[in-house]
């Protein structure tokens, strides 16, 4: 091979490279703008999606505001109408209140006209009174007579008390030997015929134990020598009612039954002091150290 033919093959090598350069730009430049073109497809179809979610969201927050709009306007409706309904209310109350007041103003003047009534028959009963009152003077000196009397016949009456050794109990049964006082009891005790326990009651105090049964005084009648009394004995309790003072007080007691005899021979404003009988054969009363 000559030096021109190598120097014509190489023109020739270099002709043909730049040849080949430019087809390989265009075939970037082509890969390049369909990747864009593809891109650019993508992002569209996404956007397109972002705008459908988009408008769908809007739908239904338009729906929602329509429902909203409704329920206010319900809301509105009812408020309006609960309103009248109120106002209504606030107008029968007022007229109930002023129909309370006329009543009251007619129930005072009632008790002015009842006040006024009571005055006048207060005035006419206190010169009835009056009138009374001077006619009970009168009647005094009669009173005075009639005082002497009673006082002798109380006198009596004391003495024939004492002579009384044996009376009749509120059972019917003849009693035994009555003491009138503490000495007459000593010396019923020094006898030794029955067993004697000496009390003293006090009106409204718990029940007392007196030998084996337990007494209760509820009433006391100081101006007439009466007392009320219970008596609690074998779980059962009895009331004595409207008893005289040295009055025997009878009543059964004890496994086999036996008379118990209570005579109050003291009385006062509140109390009474007096002694139960039992019999010699009876149980006594356990001693509580």
């Amino acid at each position: 091979m000559s030096f021109f033919d190598d120097k014509e093959n190489t023109e020739v090598g270099t002709q043909g490279h730049d040849y080949v350069q430019p087809a390989a730009w265009l075939v970037g430049v082509s890969v390049v703008a369909l990747l864009v073109a593809l891109i650019g497809l993508i992002w569209s179809f996404t956007l397109q999606n972002h705008l459908s979610d988009a408008q769908g969201k809007l739908a239904a927050v338009t729906q929602q505001n329509a429902a909203l709009s409704e329920r206010v306007d319900d809301t509105n409706e009812r408020m309006k109408a609960q309103g009248q309904a109120l106002a209504q209310s606030v107008g029968l109350t007022q007229k109930q209140l002023e129909d309370k007041s006329d009543a009251l103003v007619a129930e005072q003047q009632k008790t002015k006209a009842q006040t006024a009534r009571l005055a006048r028959e207060q005035q006419a009963t206190e010169q009835k009174v009056g009138a009374v009152q001077s006619d009970v003077s009168h009647v005094k000196t009669d009173v005075g007579g009639v005082k002497t009397d009673v006082a002798s016949t109380q006198a009596d009456l004391a003495a024939t008390k004492t002579q009384l050794t044996r009376v009749m109990g509120d059972a019917g049964v003849m009693s035994g030997l009555i003491a009138t006082n503490h000495s007459e009891l000593e010396e019923l005790k020094h006898k030794g015929d029955r067993n004697y326990y000496e009390f003293t009651l006090d009106k409204g105090a718990p029940a007392k134990n007196v030998g084996t049964i337990k007494l209760q005084l509820r009433k006391v009648d100081m101006k007439h020598s009466k007392f009320t009394l219970t008596v609690s004995s074998d779980d059962r309790t009895i009331e004595k009612k409207d008893k005289n003072i040295d009055e025997p007080i009878q009543f059964y007691s004890g496994k086999t039954p036996a008379l118990f005899e209570i005579v109050v021979n003291n009385i006062g404003k509140k109390t009474v002091t007096g002694y139960l009988s039992t019999p010699k054969s009876s149980p006594e009363p356990i001693a509580v150290p």
